[in-house]
């Protein structure tokens, strides 16, 4: 018998000036990296190290353009995938919050907290 996917971390890369990302994604991140019981790791595009592998991320994986919008957020699987799950908005915060929560009620995040979405 094949062995189940599972989530293995939760990856957001933000910038503490941004309203978008500090505290409002990192609360939500915190929140589903809980419910997903997998580790949360923040890559931060201030600090030099992180920048360039936040760069990676985003390039390999998410909404990539010279200038990225963030936060962008991704989800790990235990077979090496990675799946992108959010992008913030450039409009007011609400509207990345909204989003956040969309996730939160998605019928995906259900499947994937029941281990039916493997």
């Amino acid at each position: 018998m094949a062995a189940t996917r599972r989530p293995r971390r939760l990856t957001i890369v933000l910038a503490p000036w941004c309203p978008h990302c500090v505290p409002l994604s990192v609360k939500h991140g915190r929140r589903l990296a809980r419910e997903l019981r997998v580790p949360l790791q923040i890559l931060d595009i201030v600090r030099s190290r992180q920048e360039k592998v936040a760069d990676r991320w985003v390039r390999d994986h998410g909404d990539a353009s010279p200038d990225y919008l963030i936060p962008q957020v991704f989800l790990e699987w235990s077979d090496g995938s990675v799946q992108h799950l959010l992008t913030g908005f450039s409009e007011q915060v609400p509207r990345t919050d909204r989003a956040w929560r969309d996730l939160f009620a998605s019928d995906w995040l259900r499947s994937v907290r029941s281990g039916s979405r493997a």
